[in-house]
């Protein structure tokens, strides 16, 4: 009998010859995430993960330029804009010097554009596609750049850095003069059937699956992708398993794992749109490898896994890199981060307008 995931895999792999070049680019960030937490997932999951289904695997090198050991800002930075940063700079060189995002790309090209979180929109990953800051944890500094731009959706926790401001300013009310629909829960995002949406469903980080949290990912990234697909452009999503690393700052496979198995689902949303579409690009990959996860034992038939963490903090390990879709082939290999951005511009039609 085959697994969900042998099926995935097989209708992926028959599908008809894609378009040289994709219109529509979804990035998934499992962040934290490396070979050990994706295996050990897998191995309680008691069947391959949807992720495991890609037809092609690669390598990413993730030392930022001040340091060996990345941090998410600049992990993300080099991600988002394919120059590697300092630790703590989001989507600015080390001279401090703004570089444009591929979400600002997108933009420029008319192409819509959406961010999906379970920690605050503010927090360093998706800070990281549209907020130029020297200092990852000025959140609210960070919350007056979805002002600044015309993204289309974004989905995740920080209403406070919005509404609760020290500055007293209110910016819900300036998003819903710009033509956004507020939602501060995921019923109302449910809801929510066309035009701009801002999504602040906790205030600051969204519950932990343990805590409640339920399917909030894959259904923010299922309504995200209803929303931006309606551009005939394309859009460029970005979708973000904030948890995972927390999991592992913690040393608690349980949150760990919880969490993988959560981001594993945002995956199959993304890969079940793209099947239908034919005109997607999927990349699934990590900013860095946290906790330094080992799985010294384990017994397959049973699904359980022994594990041990080297450290609380980030490691210098390479992380894995997934594809599907129309230039995929050329993600496999081992590559710097950075390299993640370049081909994703030579690989879609979502780069600016010459």
């Amino acid at each position: 009998m085959l697994s969900a995931s042998m099926l995935i895999f097989q209708s992926f792999s028959t599908d008809k010859k894609a378009p040289a070049k994709a219109k529509n680019v979804i990035l998934l960030i499992g962040d934290g995430m490396g070979h050990a937490q994706l295996f050990g997932a897998s191995v309680l999951n008691k069947q391959s993960l949807v992720i495991e289904s890609f037809p092609v695997t690669g390598m990413s090198k993730t030392s930022s330029a001040d340091d060996y050991v990345t941090d998410s800002a600049a992990g993300g930075t080099a991600l988002s804009a394919g120059q590697k940063t300092n630790n703590g700079y989001l989507a600015v060189d080390p001279q401090k010097q703004p570089l444009q995002t591929i979400l600002e790309i997108a933009e420029k090209n008319s192409c819509a554009t959406g961010l999906v979180s379970t920690s605050s929109v503010t927090h360093a990953t998706p800070a990281s596609f549209i907020a130029h800051v020297a200092d990852r944890n000025s959140y609210e500094d960070i919350a007056l750049w979805f002002l600044k731009t015309d993204i289309d959706v974004f989905i995740g926790g920080g209403y406070d850095h919005f509404a609760k401001r020290a500055d007293g300013a209110d910016l819900t009310q300036q998003l819903t003069k710009k033509g956004y629909t507020l939602a501060t829960n995921m019923d109302d995002v449910a809801k929510h059937k066309t035009g701009k949406l801002a999504a602040l469903v906790a205030p600051v980080h969204c519950a932990k699956m343990s805590e409640g949290r339920g399917d909030m990912l894959p259904k923010a990234t299922r309504k995200a992708l209803e929303l931006l697909s309606v551009n005939k452009k394309g859009f460029f999503l970005m979708v973000e398993g904030s948890q995972i690393d927390w999991g592992n700052h913690a040393n608690d496979r349980d949150y760990v794992f919880s969490e993988m198995l959560d981001f594993d689902q945002a995956v199959r949303e993304a890969l079940e749109f793209a099947r239908k579409d034919g005109n997607t690009l999927v990349i699934v990959t990590a900013d860095h490898e946290s906790g330094g996860l080992t799985l010294p034992s384990g017994n397959l038939a049973k699904g359980e896994v022994g594990t041990a963490f080297s450290t609380k903090g980030h490691s210098g390990v390479p992380v894995p890199v997934f594809a599907y879709g129309p230039g995929a082939e050329n993600f496999t290999g081992v590559f710097e981060n950075t390299a993640i951005f370049t081909k994703i511009l030579k690989n879609s039609t979502i780069q600016s307008k010459k």
